[in-house]
């Protein structure tokens, strides 16, 4: 799995924090049940707070290297760890960017180019090759998570490419289950908002006839073999393409009066929710409502063209920030309040060699000498002119905060 649950884990810090204040109360011999409950309390109330700030898991970066000024793949390396990334998505299999992954401990999903799908789904040969080639070396040193066959290829303009997804996805499958991956390298094809028919509001999510031919059976192959539905949710372009009528505090989780779904009688106030569960309608519709959907990139430029309304550096940060906030909380959409949304954000860097509008060369969280674009609680690895809003000297006085808690409660207990 991308995301693969329990498999970091939780700090011990609260069970030794547990243990002192259970060790502390016994020797201070305290007579009153009340006075052992104020301490309980308090030890499960410190505890939480520990978790929680250790707590990552549902947040992923994509590293895109579309650039030839951007910093080493081990410099990444050292950058998503200091930043605690535990999740990342390239758009190859670079064996430079695997060997600098080794030892990481950063799940990482490859990418097997829309280029390659022709020939790998007409080959199973070929397919074990390519596995072999471009996984088997690097396994377990390095955590490869995943495979995405293709990127956004049903619902794009190249439709040769549709018929020979799924069997690209299935020859792929079947060299990972015969070299024993399988069950560690999930196989998945992330898709584009191109492949609804409509997604407003959030129950009328549906995919569009058309492609409904390739759409199922790769829907249903992917329920047999468990992997998640991968799709790219933007509220920066749904912004863009219309902001006369798009609340833009809507698109960047801003204070808003949202909108009311009449039909499911839910409410949204934010349209990265909205859309994700858009794309659950869609496939309850299409008989997949047990299907998990994984956020494979969102993300919002700081800078765009005259036309490319919201592409600001201001706007960009908000966004972040707060996607970022609201993923930490673990916690699912109004139609899935169960399924803990997890997403990957695009993108790493800005990629100065991407073609196409100038939004497309400026979503980077880092800039290209490693420096952050703006703080949304990250260090880059050279001085920025942002201060981190989570920084060192922020955790160390959130951690004088609690102790000095810590102490008052205990005096208090003392002198009670």
């Amino acid at each position: 799995m991308a995301f693969l649950k329990n498999k970091h884990p939780i700090s011990t810090k609260p069970f030794f924090i547990f243990q002192f204040l259970t060790h502390f109360q016994s020797t201070m011999s305290f007579s009153s049940s009340s006075h052992r409950s104020i301490l309980l309390l308090f030890a499960i109330a410190l505890s939480n707070v520990l978790i929680a700030a250790a707590f990552t898991g549902t947040y992923g970066v994509n590293y895109g290297r579309i650039a030839d000024n951007i910093p080493s793949p081990e410099s990444v390396v050292t950058l998503m760890k200091a930043a605690k990334i535990k999740n990342t998505r390239i758009y190859d299999a670079d064996h430079d960017v695997l060997k600098a992954f080794k030892g990481s401990g950063i799940e990482i999903i490859i990418g097997l180019p829309n280029g390659l799908l022709k020939d790998i789904g007409a080959s199973e040969d070929r397919a074990m090759d390519w596995v072999k080639q471009n996984v088997e070396p690097f396994v377990p040193g390095t955590r490869i998570s995943g495979i995405a066959v293709g990127n956004e290829v049903l619902g794009s303009g190249d439709q040769t490419l549709w018929e020979v997804l799924l069997p690209a996805v299935k020859n792929v499958h079947t060299a990972l289950d015969r070299l024993h991956l399988a069950d560690d390298v999930e196989v998945s094809s992330p898709h584009s908002a191109g492949v609804f028919a409509s997604s407003y509001p959030p129950s009328a999510g549906a995919f569009k006839e058309t492609l409904m031919p390739y759409m199922k059976p790769l829907l249903e192959f992917f329920s047999q073999i468990k992997s998640p539905f991968y799709i790219n949710t933007y509220p920066f372009l749904a912004y863009i393409s219309d902001p006369e009528h798009i609340d833009l505090n809507y698109a960047i989780f801003k204070k808003n009066p949202g909108i009311y779904d009449e039909k499911t009688k839910l409410h949204y106030d934010n349209m990265f929710e909205a859309q994700i569960d858009a794309t659950y309608a869609a496939l309850e519709k299409a008989g997949f409502g047990k299907t998990e959907v994984i956020v494979s990139e969102t993300g919002w430029a700081s800078k765009g063209d005259p036309n490319e309304v919201g592409a600001t550096v201001s706007n960009a940060r908000t966004y972040n920030l707060n996607l970022r906030k609201r993923l930490l909380k673990k916690k699912g959409t109004p139609y899935r309040p169960k399924k803990v949304v997890r997403a990957y954000v695009f993108a790493m860097f800005n990629e100065n060699l991407k073609p196409g509008p100038t939004s497309e060369r400026n979503f980077g969280l880092f800039k290209a000498d490693g420096s952050i674009s703006y703080d949304i609680g990250f260090t880059g690895l050279v001085p920025s002119s942002a201060t981190s809003i989570f920084s060192l000297k922020g955790i160390g006085s959130l951690y004088q905060m609690m102790y000095a808690a810590f102490a008052a409660a205990l005096v208090l207990i003392i002198t009670s």
